[in-house]
């Protein structure tokens, strides 16, 4: 489903906390198939871009707990969804009984659990659902939604999972599934771009030309989506990010500590973990996550491709 499918009209009120690149895709899709949406966010510009599709934008917590049956929190860390929950004048003493609480960034599995029971203690329902796709999917209304929860929580939900998503996977009974998925999903994403951009850095110090590279592994058995989706970045010298290096320090350091609570050994894992933390190291942690290659460039001396802008002709003073 995208958002030139037609409106649902969706009779509750959503609130997207967390109004970035994939909670900005989820409000103005809200938007788009007619659902009420609330936004909020520390960024004035996010919230102007809510502001002009329609949404209406709350000054605090309390006055979005106030407006909304659900609220989607799309933040970047578990640390950051505690504090909106559990912290002084946080959601859960906030919202009316019987709202859903949509906890959307990638966490530790153990921890939805907890957040479940300690929101159902004030009459408050929990879905765990991180999601998957990027901004660009999210924008178009086209993101994965991994969820779990009770089914009560679901039914409280009234579908406003699927006005922000193109696929809504319903995982389990309880929280923490959806976040054993996403965490598997984060493994296979982080290990796929760090092998990208191992192998294009590879091709260019052999002597291959990179656009031609791309071309033909994009058409052969070794390409991946990942390889598709971030190598352009590279041949445009563009490293504005879309997904940070820092956010794979972080979510491979979920997968890892995950792994190691089971004895459960992930040397691929590890080793781009590695990766990402040389890069963040050298001082790219805030950049695109295929900036990885230029650890490889730090280490091996090649000439990466430049943008555009930065090889043009300077005019004359």
């Amino acid at each position: 489903m995208t958002t030139e499918s037609k409106p649902i009209k969706n009779p509750l009120t959503l609130g997207v906390i967390g109004l970035g690149s994939m909670g900005r895709g989820a409000a103005l899709t809200a938007l788009a198939r007619g659902v009420t949406t609330w936004g909020l966010d520390l960024d004035p510009a996010a919230c102007d871009k809510v502001a002009q599709a329609g949404g209406r934008i709350a000054a605090d917590l309390a006055e979005l707990a106030k407006a909304c049956d659900a609220v989607l929190v799309l933040v970047v860390t578990a640390t950051q969804t505690e504090e909106l929950l559990f912290g002084e004048q946080g959601l859960a003493s906030q919202l009316k009984p019987g709202s859903v609480v949509i906890c959307s960034a990638t966490v530790d599995p153990t921890l939805p659990p907890l957040w479940e029971a300690r929101l159902a203690a004030r009459g408050l329902w929990l879905i765990d659902a991180p999601v998957s796709g990027g901004a660009v999917k999210a924008a178009a209304g086209e993101m994965t939604v991994m969820a779990s929860g009770k089914p009560e929580a679901f039914a409280a939900a009234g579908g406003l999972l699927e006005a922000v998503a193109g696929k809504v996977y319903r995982l389990g009974d309880q929280a923490g599934v959806g976040s054993t998925v996403k965490m598997v999903n984060q493994h296979l994403a982080g290990v796929h771009i760090a092998a990208a951009c191992e192998a294009l850095a590879l091709g260019i110090r052999a002597g291959a030309d990179p656009a031609q590279l791309y071309e033909v592994i994009c058409n052969s058995a070794g390409s991946s989506w990942m390889f598709a989706n971030r190598v352009p970045h590279i041949l445009a010298g563009d490293y504005q990010p879309l997904s940070t290096v820092n956010i794979f320090v972080k979510d491979l350091g979920i997968v890892l500590d995950a792994a190691r609570k089971l004895a459960f050994p992930l040397p691929l894992a590890a080793a781009a973990h590695q990766l990402y933390l040389g890069t963040a190291g050298a001082g790219h942690g805030a950049e695109d996550d295929s900036a990885v290659i230029k650890l490889y460039a730090a280490l091996t001396g090649i000439d990466l491709p430049v943008a555009a802008s930065a090889t043009a002709p300077k005019a004359s003073p």
